[in-house]
């Protein structure tokens, strides 16, 4: 396995906390310094379905790399993709398509959070990657 500077970045910091309340509050945290969503893109085309909150996320394609735009009506899914959205902003579709994800299990993201929420976890990942997969597709068709 290839190691990340960013997940191991979080690592790192989610390390420090002893106790999952912790852990919350700094997902809560992340969450709030969220960058704000454009409000255009707060609508159903952008929603991701099976999630237990509502979370909305956008992606473009600049010089060839991805970035993404989110937004969730529940504090934790907020921070949440605020992580998600911190390990791979930036990066070309492939890089993300070929980005395993090591950081949820490191921290013990999957394990402690409901069955709904890691659910909701999966279909965030699954659609940031849609997205990357959408742009690699196009820049083959070039």
């Amino acid at each position: 396995m290839n190691t990340d500077p960013r997940q191991d970045e979080i690592i790192e910091e989610f390390s420090v906390f002893d106790d999952w309340l912790d852990k919350y509050n700094y997902l809560i945290e992340l969450g709030n310094g969220l960058q704000p969503m454009d409000p255009a893109h707060r609508n159903e085309r952008y929603l991701i379905q099976g999630c237990q909150s509502r979370v909305w996320v956008d992606a473009r394609l600049e010089d060839g790399r991805v970035y993404y735009g989110a937004d969730s009506d529940a504090i934790i899914t907020k921070g949440i993709i605020a992580l998600l959205i911190r390990v791979l902003n930036g990066r070309t579709p492939k890089e993300i398509l070929d980005t395993e994800l090591y950081f949820v299990d490191s921290i013990g993201l999957r394990e402690n959070l409901s069955p709904t929420r890691s659910n909701g976890l999966l279909q965030m990942i699954k659609q940031m990657r849609l997205f990357a997969l959408a742009f690699a597709s196009k820049e083959e068709e070039k």
